[in-house]
């Protein structure tokens, strides 16, 4: 059995030395002056099949080539939020044991339940560049916000719980509020949980900017795109996406000609007041990272396929000064 510490084939070792340039050219480089933060939904992280490539007699398909490459892209960020990963730790694990003894991670339990899906809510860090600086939880709504009678108000818990880390950079503190939000069988489904988050969050950036503490949320709110009701409610309460990751697109499937198909999907945000952020670091640069070119190529596989392998969701990512 191939492990994910073997050397790669020729053709993979190619695809990697490619996929490195291209991450070169687009994600600024570590330094002491800056601070790297991402989100990613990676499709059902799960198990894997620890072959170089998946063959189509194989489950999952996810294999060694797969998650060197998803490897390569954590490893360019000081800090990820993670959505999808499943009860089974299997490509997790692996991709620890290559990253080796500087990173870590913490993450919730399993949502149990149809609509938690199985699913846990992660954040990976490189240990050198950030570390945890005390809280983390889970957020719970207090009941007597669960009994208003709105139709878009959140009426019980959510469905994956939103988990909350507070990290440090140097002198700088920083809490990150990562959530999935519940897709439902129409937008409306999911303008409770939106809505319970933008009003939670609301109150806590008054409470915490006291503190000097950044507060910040990412994660996959899958809202349609600006101007839906889902974006409409996202922002209702002063979330605000910064402009550089307006029009930067979310999914593999994204076709960014179509006005219509512009799904914002995954989002970084914090609170803007008037025109004060509330928010002590420079924001520097950011975007999303398209990895489609530079894997599986010649293999003649669809985008559904690569999905598997790698994601749906290209990773989001922001890179401030400190």
């Amino acid at each position: 059995m191939a492990s994910i510490h073997d050397n790669p084939p020729a053709a993979v070792r190619a695809e990697l030395d490619a996929l490195r340039a291209a991450l070169d050219a687009e994600i600024p480089p570590k330094a002491t002056s800056n601070l790297l933060i991402a989100t990613w939904n990676i499709r059902s992280f799960a198990s894997l099949t620890r072959k170089w490539t998946a063959t189509g007699d194989d489950s999952p398909k996810r294999d060694l080539r797969g998650l060197r490459a998803i490897i390569e892209i954590l490893s360019r960020f000081d800090v990820i939020a993670i959505q999808e990963v499943k009860g089974d730790l299997r490509a997790l694990r692996d991709a620890l044991a290559f990253l080796g003894e500087d990173w870590a991670f913490l993450m919730t339990d399993v949502n149990i339940g149809d609509a938690g899906n199985d699913e846990r809510l992660v954040f990976l860090f490189q240990r050198s560049r950030v570390r945890p600086s005390g809280l983390a939880a889970e957020i719970v709504i207090p009941p007597e916000q669960l009994q208003d009678t709105g139709q878009e108000v959140l009426h019980e818990q959510f469905v994956r719980p939103p988990y909350a880390v507070s990290f440090q950079r140097r002198d700088t503190t920083f809490i990150l509020v990562t959530l999935h939000v519940l897709y439902g069988d129409r937008e409306t489904d999911r303008l409770p949980e939106l809505r319970g988050v933008a009003n939670w969050m609301a109150d806590w950036a008054r409470r915490s900017n006291r503190f000097h503490h950044n507060l910040l949320t990412l994660g996959d709110f899958n809202i349609d795109r600006q101007g839906s009701p889902g974006h409409d409610v996202f922002i209702s309460s002063g979330l605000t996406v910064p402009d550089i990751l307006i029009n930067q697109p979310r999914t593999i499937f994204d076709d960014p000609g179509d006005p219509d198909d512009d799904a914002f999907y995954d989002q970084i945000a914090w609170f803007i007041v008037g025109d004060q952020a509330l928010l002590d670091m420079e924001v520097r640069s950011g975007g999303s990272f398209d990895f489609m070119p530079h894997l599986y190529a010649g293999l003649g596989l669809s985008r559904t396929s690569v999905s598997y392998r790698i994601s749906d969701h290209y990773p989001l990512w922001i890179e401030f000064g400190i």
